[in-house]
């Protein structure tokens, strides 16, 4: 029996219900995309308050893509807010200028639910976190390769039916159930994810998978395209955040984009717990997502392992004890959270 908490997602896999940035291309306007970028973000934030236009030949996600692009100019998609100028081939700190895909498979790792998960990963990351298990890639932005929106989508489309047609919810393992976006983080390859789903005809639910370190103009850009946010996160603190991510004022900015988040769509909350952090980030993370987020799923994690520069940070140097997750876990269902299989 599917969970309530996930049920447009299931629609989605059933064919009963279409992924959201299909929807997004019959919002019709006669606006042009040459209009000043105040006027387009009107015309993009009235489709989502006045409900969707009905003629002309530019679509909400031709919108989307054109003001993402232009971010691209003065870079704000995450909350570091560098101002790097991309198209001038300027690096922000993410180091990421044209998008490059490290890889892209069938994942069979993820929650119950998402799998099999035709997987993007995404080279480079707007955190530093110093136990990072993708380092390989979230720190290399200059690696993978360089693809074309129009052959990433249609290799997404060749991962699921094809055709766009009705799809049983119990999908073959060859077929995929969803496209998860992911690093890294995918925020600072968001004008190019939208350039890819401007061209995909695939009904596949969307995930976005991330840290959720973005703006709030990032998120406005997300919502009417993304089916599920698989979130993480990580700190109940600012010190914790600043400390091992290098990232500032982390907790009310991801807090901020959780509650924005379960306002567009259905959610999935990671939350790997790190050695020596129960007090500090496990419990206070588990009780704001119970104050805050009802009606959506938790996986609480235990897959920590030191990787990267984890040596270098005292409580960091050992794997998660069995006990230290049984304490998690305790704090999580005494809590009443709707946890993952």
């Amino acid at each position: 029996m599917h969970s309530p908490a996930l049920s447009r997602y299931h629609s989605i896999l059933e064919g009963s219900d279409k992924a959201n940035f299909l929807l997004t291309k019959q919002v019709l306007t006669d606006e042009r995309l040459d209009q000043a970028s105040s006027r387009l973000w009107q015309v993009h934030d009235s489709a989502r308050t006045r409900g969707p236009f009905a003629c002309g030949n530019t679509t909400l996600l031709d919108i989307k893509s054109e003001l993402a692009d232009r971010m691209l100019e003065h870079c704000e998609l995450c909350e570091r807010r560098c101002g790097a100028n991309r198209r001038e081939g300027v690096k922000g700190h993410c180091g990421v200028l044209d998008s490059r895909v490290s890889s892209e498979f069938l994942h069979m790792g993820e929650e119950p639910d998402l799998v099999p998960s035709y997987t993007i990963f995404f080279s480079g990351c707007t955190f530093n976190c110093v136990y990072c298990q993708n380092w390989d890639i979230s720190t290399k932005p200059e690696s993978g390769i360089r693809m074309e929106p129009a052959d990433l989508a249609r290799m997404i489309e060749m991962r699921s039916s094809g055709d766009g047609r009705a799809r049983r919810a119990e999908t073959p393992a060859n077929r995929a159930r969803n496209v998860n976006w992911v690093g890294g983080d995918p925020t600072s390859n968001l004008p190019f994810i939208l350039k890819v789903m401007r061209e995909c005809r695939a009904n596949l639910p969307q995930v976005w998978n991330s840290n959720m370190y973005l703006t709030e103009e990032a998120m406005r850009l997300l919502d009417g395209v993304i089916d599920v946010y698989l979130t993480d996160f990580k700190y109940g603190n600012d010190g914790c955040a600043q400390r091992l991510s290098g990232v500032e004022s982390y907790t009310a900015i991801v807090q901020r984009n959780h509650l924005i988040a379960k306002q567009q769509c259905e959610v999935i909350v990671r939350h790997l717990v790190l050695p020596g952090h129960i007090e500090c980030c496990t419990r206070p993370v588990l009780h704001w997502i119970a104050e805050n987020l009802t009606g959506v799923k938790v996986n609480v994690m235990s897959q920590y392992r030191p990787e990267y520069k984890a040596a270098m940070f005292p409580e960091l140097r050992r794997p998660m004890r069995i006990l230290e997750y049984g304490k998690a876990l305790g704090i999580a269902e005494d809590l009443g959270l709707d946890l993952c299989d």
